[in-house]
């Protein structure tokens, strides 16, 4: 499966999309007074450098994020997201992961629970975690621990869910943890990411999300390559559970100018598919 750690990966196209339905979907959350939990099963380092060597190897944020920071004229929702990420850190030399992304639009009122598995990013997740009171940082499996945690004592949630997928094993944990999510909190927000690869067990993974019963759900699928022929991750999906409307109304529009920005030579391309029912 993919040889997966993110500091070589940080924003790149996949990063892009995960990053800007996560801001959509805690913008829409943060719409109600009443609190929420930001639950993220695998949370990473929080913070990376795009100056470190790790980085500078392959250097895959210049065909993501680097392509947002030098476009002006971006729809509404993707200009939100590329403020976020600089107001987070305007020097664009460091891309912030999931769990900063949250810390930095979530309120005072709001708890998050970051679980993060390998030793060196766990260390690094708490330095980039701060003294922030709302925060606990877990060296835990959080697909393994999430059911512990649902439903969230404010009955409001939102929980990631982005997995290297190096063992094939996680595909059919995630779907497991998406049904035993929805068993113990069925009105929760719940957003998968995976990547887009030429092998069966993916290929199979997407079908078997959209195969999911009784749940409300959006799937995006960002291509910035062919998928004929493609070695590699030729793009990314967001698989989301109780979705915002936002997202739905405003995905063609984003995803049409994420495709023309990221695509490798005008071979970029989406798609949208939804429950059916939202």
């Amino acid at each position: 499966m993919l040889s997966y750690r993110h500091s070589f990966h940080a924003g790149n196209h996949g990063d892009v999309l995960k990053h800007w339905v996560l801001v959509t979907m805690l913008d829409y959350l943060n719409q109600k007074d009443k609190p929420y939990w930001y639950i993220d099963t695998h949370a990473g380092a929080g913070l990376y450098s795009l100056k470190s060597v790790y980085s500078q190897k392959i250097e895959e944020h210049l065909g993501g994020i680097g392509q947002i920071w030098s476009n002006q004229s971006l729809p509404e929702s993707l200009a939100r997201y590329a403020s976020v990420i600089n107001g987070i850190d305007s020097s664009k030399n460091r891309y912030p992961g999931s769990p900063i992304i949250a810390k930095s639009l979530t309120r005072l009122s709001e708890k998050l629970r970051l679980f993060e598995l390998h030793p060196a990013d766990y260390k690094k997740l708490r330095d980039n975690s701060g003294k922030d009171r709302r925060i606990k940082v877990e060296n835990e499996d959080g697909l393994k621990a999430l059911k512990g945690l649902l439903p969230p004592p404010t009955k409001r949630g939102l929980v990631l869910i982005d997995p290297s997928y190096e063992v094939k094993a996680e595909y059919s944990k995630v779907i497991n943890t998406l049904k035993e999510g929805m068993q113990r909190f069925a009105i929760g927000v719940y957003a998968v990411w995976y990547p887009l690869l030429n092998q069966v067990d993916n290929i199979q993974f997407q079908q078997r999300l959209e195969k999911l019963e009784g749940m409300k759900w959006l799937n995006l699928q960002l291509r910035v390559d062919n998928a004929t022929g493609a070695e590699g991750m030729y793009g990314s999906g967001m698989f989301i559970v109780n979705p915002p409307w936002q997202l739905l109304n405003n995905a063609e529009e984003n995803l049409s100018c994420l495709a023309n920005l990221l695509g490798v030579e005008g071979r970029g391309d989406f798609r949208i598919t939804d429950s059916g029912n939202l």
